[in-house]
């Protein structure tokens, strides 16, 4: 392969599951010394998924990690990968491309998903070795190149990096993939002491509604927030009991298990945080975040009881409050969601790279795209138009 001397040699091999390489290795390249800690992209969290057989071929999610080791045995880059047989639990939708295919008598599935199932959570998708930095442009490449070719081996349609960050998004797009963007909506610390302080860069009318909703969603509640030694078993039962109600309301077949929440408890408890609403001592709702070292995501929510504004509580405002505590950069509150943008998220763009085999449908996909991203960076400046801040705090 292309690159400096260090890297001729490398031997790219594919597994089946992160559980075949070592939990050092693998964090080595995942999450750095002296990088933010993405609880998304360590080994405990991934291989929590695939023994809880939350991905695994009976879930249409089965785990090829493709990775590139040196003569010495030394992992020098790796991906997360999976091979897909639907086109669920990945909120970047390309149901219309399999629809396309299918309909002219060719076959999407399976296909190359580079990506944390079922985590709307940009971050690292081409891992490299940290202490080869200069390296790593090329180690991108091969990795990139790998997947390409795991994917004309076995058959797969395409190929799919979602939420990227946007340098390693470049890159691949210098490697010919296709570019796609989309909307999420984040809210960002800028040095508040305190959510009186958010409230206070706001105009006058959302201060007032915001703190209205707040009230009208405390009230009579006890809501608490907790991490690490504070979380029991009790805690995650009673969670899981809102997560599948919320799962069989909106998409009927929840992606996690409570193995996997158990494994959490177990293993990552010091980077959950539990925010959960009680009625005369009992638990009526909550929300799962995950903390990393810089910010702080938002990821499942559900309630056994319906009260005005709880979801905006639990879900927005008390990860603010969290945040200023700890003294994060960010909250990251999912996918969609247009109605966060007036509770202080700001929009900012996602993005993804996308390879196909089938050149006709790789052309028309990509003349979509290129009006898609022009559609998106368009929508995020006019809602930027509209966020609550004052005129004067931009």
């Amino acid at each position: 392969m292309d690159g400096s001397d260090s890297l001729h040699g490398l031997e790219a091999t594919t597994v089946d599951g992160i559980g075949r390489i070592g939990r050092a290795a693998w964090d080595r390249l995942a999450n750095p010394p002296g990088e933010p800690f993405d609880p998304f992209l360590s080994w405990d969290f991934l291989e929590s998924l695939e023994a809880t057989g939350c991905v695994g071929p009976g879930a249409g999610w089965t785990p090829v990690p493709i990775t590139l080791h040196d003569r010495a045995g030394v992992l020098r880059a790796a991906m997360p990968l999976y091979l897909k047989t639907h086109s669920r639990g990945e909120f970047v939708f390309d149901h219309a491309w399999a629809d396309a295919i299918e309909r002219a008598g060719g076959r999407y599935y399976p296909k190359l998903q580079c990506a944390v199932p079922f985590t709307p959570v940009t971050g690292r998708r081409l891992l490299t070795d940290p202490d080869h930095r200069a390296d790593a442009p090329a180690l991108e490449r091969a990795l990139l190149a790998a997947a390409r070719q795991l994917a004309l081996n076995i058959g797969a349609s395409s190929l799919h990096l979602t939420f990227m960050e946007a340098p390693a998004w470049q890159r691949a797009l210098d490697e010919g993939m296709m570019g796609r963007t989309d909307i999420q909506f984040h809210w960002t610390n800028r040095g508040y002491g305190s959510f009186d302080e958010v409230l206070a860069a706001m105009s006058s009318d959302r201060r007032k509604n915001l703190r209205k909703e707040r009230a009208r969603a405390q009230a009579g509640l006890d809501i608490r927030r907790l991490t690490g030694a504070a979380l029991t078993p009790a805690h995650w039962d009673a969670f899981f009991a809102f997560y599948m109600d919320s799962g069989d309301r909106k998409w009927g077949s929840p992606y996690l298990n409570r193995a996997m929440f158990a494994r959490l408890h177990e293993r990552m408890a010091e980077h959950c945080l539990l925010v959960m609403a009680f009625e005369a001592g009992r638990p009526i709702a909550g929300a799962l975040n995950l903390i990393g070292s810089d910010a702080l995501w938002g990821r499942y929510w559900g309630r056994l009881e319906d009260r005005p504004f709880l979801h905006f509580e639990l879900c927005y405002y008390q990860a603010i409050d969290f945040a200023i505590e700890r003294g994060l950069a960010r909250v990251e509150a999912g996918a969609q969601g247009g109605h966060k943008l007036a509770r202080g998220y700001d929009p900012v763009q996602t993005r993804s790279a996308h390879w196909i085999a089938h050149p006709g449908l790789a052309a028309a996909v990509e003349a979509y795209l290129e009006r898609e991203r022009a559609a998106v960076e368009g929508e995020v400046e006019a809602l930027g138009a509209h966020a609550p801040w004052r005129k004067e705090q931009g």
